[in-house]
C-alpha cells in the first residue's frame, strides 16, 4: 500500500469504512510506505541528540537493553506533525471522537540484545472489565524496517476483543520493578498465534487500545527505532501530563489540531476549561 493508495483511501467513503470494518475485526492495520524518505530522514536527525543519551529503560517493561524518548512534542515540531497526520487522525477521530486526545507519544529504539517485552495492551491503566470497547489507539511508527530478528512488534490479532484481564507472559506490577538480566530465550510468554508487524521503513501500523501486543526480542546486529503517538477519548485522563510535557511557550508554537490534541481544547459541554474560559486563551500571544 504506497502513499497514494492511503490517500485515495480516507477520500472513498467505502474504501475507509471496508478498512474500518478490517480494523474492528482484527483490532490493527498496517499501512507500508507511508512517510517519504525525506520525512524519515528529519524525524531521524531530530531523535539522534536524545537517543545518543543512551538512557536505558528502568524495568522488563521499558526494556533494560531499550532506549525511550518523552515528551515528544516539546523536542520538535516534526514529532508533532507526525501526531497529526491525517491518516492516524480519521481512524483515531472515527473511534474515539473529534475531540480525542493525544495520550502519549515516545520514541522506542530497542538495542541489539533485548529480550521481549511482556504481552500488554495499551488502555489497560483504565481498569474496566474485559470484553468492552476500546478507549485508545496506538499508531506505530517505523523509522527503521521492522523485521522477523529486529524486535519487530508482535501482535495477537483479534484480542482486542477476548475477555482476558490477563494472559500467560503478560505484565503485572512486579513488572515495572523487574530489572533482573533474562536470556532471550527465556519466553513465558511464547504463542503460536502470534503475529510480527514486519514493516519497511516509513510504515504505520494502528492498533486498538485493548489489542494484546508487545516489543519484541532484538537478535540483529542493529537497534530497532520507532516512534508511537498513542491517543484516547477526550473525557479521559491521559498517560503523559502534556500540560506539563509541553510548555505553554511551545504549545502556541504547534500547529492548532495539535494543540488540541495536547489538551487545548474542550470535551462538550465544558471538560478542560481554565478558570471557566476556553484552555487555548491562557496561551501566550
Amino acid at each position: 500500500m504506497e502513499r497514494e493508495y492511503w490517500q485515495e483511501s480516507l477520500a472513498d467513503p467505502t474504501r475507509f469504512a471496508a478498512l474500518r470494518s478490517e480494523y474492528d475485526r482484527d483490532g490493527y492495520l498496517i499501512f507500508p510506505s507511508v512517510l517519504p524518505a525525506d520525512k524519515i530522514a528529519e524525524l531521524r536527525a531530530e531523535l539522534l541528540p536524545h537517543l545518543e543519551q543512551n538512557v536505558a529503560g528502568r524495568n522488563d517493561f521499558e526494556g533494560l537493553r531499550t532506549n525511550r524518548v518523552y515528551a515528544m512534542l516539546a523536542k520538535s515540531p516534526c514529532f508533532a506533525e507526525l501526531a497529526i497526520h491525517p491518516l492516524v487522525l480519521a481512524f483515531a477521530e472515527a473511534d474515539l471522537g473529534r475531540e480525542c486526545l493525544l495520550s502519549a507519544c515516545l520514541a522506542i529504539n530497542i538495542h541489539p540484545g533485548e529480550t521481549v517485552q511482556p504481552w500488554h495492551y495499551d488502555d489497560s491503566h483504565y481498569r474496566l472489565p474485559r470484553p468492552r470497547a476500546s478507549l485508545g489507539l496506538s499508531a506505530f511508527w517505523t523509522i527503521d524496517a521492522t523485521t522477523d530478528d529486529n524486535g519487530a512488534t508482535e501482535i495477537l490479532p483479534g484480542s482486542h476483543l477476548w475477555p482476558e484481564q490477563q494472559i500467560a507472559g503478560g505484565n503485572t506490577l512486579s513488572t515495572f520493578s523487574d530489572r533482573s538480566e533474562k536470556s532471550q530465550d527465556e519466553d513465558p510468554g511464547a504463542r503460536p498465534d502470534a503475529v510480527k508487524a514486519i514493516m519497511p521503513a516509513g510504515s504505520l501500523m494502528i492498533a486498538k487500545g485493548t489489542l494484546w501486543h508487545r516489543g519484541g526480542a532484538n537478535r540483529s546486529a542493529q537497534p530497532r527505532l520507532i516512534i508511537t503517538p498513542q491517543y484516547c477519548p477526550g473525557w479521559a485522563r491521559t498517560l503523559e501530563n502534556m500540560s506539563l510535557a509541553v510548555p505553554p511557550e511551545i504549545a502556541v508554537t504547534l500547529p492548532e489540531r495539535a494543540r488540541e490534541l495536547i489538551g487545548y481544547s474542550i470535551h462538550p459541554p465544558f471538560m478542560g476549561y481554565v478558570d471557566g474560559m476556553h484552555p487555548r486563551r491562557i496561551l501566550p500571544h
